[in-house]
């Protein structure tokens, strides 16, 4: 059944994220049942939940750690490809663990623009903005360095300019995707936040944590902006509605 959205003269369709879905190819190379049973099978558990909920003009924001791939060539190959054929429109973050990552033009050109690689822009769908970027770790975290401080300061920086642009176009209902958590509950605030409260942001999702570590995160609504862990394992493979 088709859920829509009726903001003003817009009608807009849902947007669901999930987060960490480590792919590696049919049978996988980097089983991930090691790190738990609940793992087991798990990409079937994530492509089934997609197929049965996700519209063809929904929208669906992957908050990073696609796939174990090396290169972009393999992870088209063994995953990419599998996640174009999916119904929706995809919007991908870089995670920690994308190693295959590279050039914004490289990737458009193997995925023949059907996946929207989020860096240093935004995706406009209807009257909503996604906008975000990788993340990094906080200075509260464990081992926090001064290359960390560069990173994060760079970070920081592609966020705000993806809210920027939106901005720029007049879009006052923004959704954003981290990979790495805004904000510990050991925390008041962080440079993410205070970003993401300086642009009035509605939502902002997040990956990254796992297994009992979710328990160290923020999440629910602070300063207006609603926080949500959609790490796979996190949401037991299943794809989380936004709107």
């Amino acid at each position: 059944m088709l859920e829509y959205i009726e903001e003003g003269n817009y009608l807009t369709m849902s947007i669901y994220a999930i987060g960490d879905l480590h792919f590696s190819g049919t049978p996988p190379t980097k089983p991930m049942n090691i790190f738990g049973n609940n793992w087991e099978n798990h990409r079937e558990k994530i492509l089934a939940a997609w197929t049965n909920f996700v519209q063809a003009d929904d929208t669906v924001l992957l908050c990073g750690d696609t796939s174990w791939a090396m290169d972009l060539t393999t992870a088209m190959d063994n995953d990419l490809s599998t996640i174009i054929k999916m119904p929706g429109k995809k919007i991908l973050l870089k995670g920690n663990h994308d190693y295959w990552w590279t050039s914004l033009k490289k990737m458009k050109i193997l995925t023949e623009n059907k996946i929207f690689f989020l860096q240093n822009d935004f995706f406009p769908d209807s009257n909503i903005a996604i906008c975000g970027t990788r993340g990094w770790n906080l200075p509260l975290t464990e081992n926090f360095s001064i290359e960390d401080t560069l990173i994060l300061k760079r970070e920081c920086g592609r966020l705000e300019t993806s809210l920027q642009k939106a901005i720029a176009n007049h879009y006052t209902k923004i959704v954003v995707g981290l990979h790495y958590p805004p904000l510990y509950k050991n925390m008041v605030s962080s440079a993410f936040t205070k970003i993401m409260e300086k642009y009035k942001v509605e939502q902002c999702v997040f990956g990254h944590i796992h297994g009992a570590d979710a328990a160290s995160v923020f999440q629910g609504e602070k300063n207006g902006i609603t926080y949500k862990l959609v790490a796979a394992d996190y949401t037991n493979f299943q794809l989380v509605k936004l709107t």
